[in-house]
């Protein structure tokens, strides 16, 4: 038994350490994913260790290492619960807009039941992420209630249909880093008259069965962060980010696109996997700028895809700027690493079309 909780602690601890490594292949991303997990099986490992371990050097040395990734761990993860900061409802009387991103899984069939639960939600705004051609012809009778639409069907895993109850002010697709990787920006003007943007993203994964690096992933997440950032009008970025909120490109994120994560104080809200439970993280992810307050932020029911739906309701208020100070400032050396990963991303897309 002694044995057995030395070489599970080794083993979690490597796993720990590999996303220091700046390299950008799976094997050092992956384990971003699945700190929570990391972190409960590092508390059991190390009880085992206190309770069967001979107490010697090889004891004393994993227990350290072991209790201090607990210890940081805990600290990444404890700003994205509800004991990190309160929010305050600075709502009331402005117009609110619902926004349900759903990353419905393309060889998905249950289409009757994602319509029945839209019917139900009543969003302002949805995003489905992985529809193609079936799911584009299933969802037209529900452009009689969401006229205005944007709609890029593809068959590769990455198709992007928005439909909106309220008109574009203008709309566009970009391809930042790949010619079949796109995003949306989609203007809109509130009843109050408030402009705003919502860019719609879904980034490749790094993973032995898709991209073998995160280069793409990287790279396209901080074209959209400048461009989000140039684009002088309330801001939401969400969508399948395929990160984490706790990663380091999460954070190179907010800091290069001046917006705030919003489920900072609000709860990890797992939106990936959906079938098992004890691999979930939040894959889905909301960003917004200062001038945009969430009412609220949640993971809603299963409509048979491998992602949950995310929810979140805003309003906008451009005068009030009490959340300006969280937004977070990009170092010297960030932005150094930013113009690097972009330029990685933008390379990986051309030796994959060489090849």
């Amino acid at each position: 038994m002694s044995t057995f909780f030395i070489i599970l602690s080794l083993l979690l601890i490597i796993i720990s350490l590999l996303p220091f490594v700046k390299n950008q292949h799976w094997v050092f991303r992956v384990p971003e994913f699945i700190k929570m997990q990391l972190l409960i099986l590092q508390v059991v490992a190390s009880v085992g260790l206190f309770v069967f371990a001979e107490k010697n050097i090889i004891f004393w040395v994993v227990g350290f290492i072991q209790i201090g990734l607990i210890v940081y761990h805990s600290y990444l993860l404890a700003r994205f619960t509800k004991f990190y900061k309160s929010h305050k409802n600075e709502t009331e009387g402005l117009t609110e807009i619902k926004v349900i991103s759903t990353n419905i899984y393309q060889f998905n069939q249950e289409f009757d039941r994602f319509k029945d639960f839209i019917r139900k939600e009543k969003p302002d705004i949805f995003l489905t992420i992985e529809s193609n051609r079936d799911w584009e012809l299933a969802m037209r009778e529900m452009e009689a209630d969401y006229p205005f639409t944007e709609k890029i069907t593809l068959e590769n895993t990455y198709g992007m249909h928005l439909y909106a109850k309220m008109p574009f002010q203008k709309v566009t697709t970009h391809y930042f880093v790949s010619e079949d990787l796109p995003s949306i920006e989609a203007h809109f003007k509130t009843e109050d008259g408030e402009d705003f943007v919502l860019f719609c993203v879904h980034p490749p994964p790094p993973s032995p069965t898709e991209e073998d690096t995160s280069k793409e992933r990287d790279g396209d997440l901080l074209c959209i962060a400048k461009h989000t950032k140039e684009i002088n009008k309330p801001t939401l970025v969400i969508g399948d980010f395929n990160t984490v909120a706790w990663s380091k490109i999460s954070e190179l994120f907010r800091k290069n696109s001046g917006l705030i994560d919003g489920r900072m104080g609000r709860g990890i809200l797992a939106s990936y996997h959906a079938k098992y439970w004890f691999f979930r993280a939040p894959l889905d992810l909301v960003f917004h700028c200062p001038t945009i307050f969430l009412k609220e932020l949640s993971v809603l029911e299963h409509v048979g895809s491998d992602h949950f739906p995310i929810c979140c309701v805003f309003s906008i208020d451009s005068s009030n700027h009490n959340q300006k100070e969280e937004v977070e400032k990009l170092e010297k050396e960030e932005k150094e690493e930013t113009k690097e990963l972009i330029a990685e991303g933008k390379k990986e897309e051309s030796d994959n079309r060489t090849a």
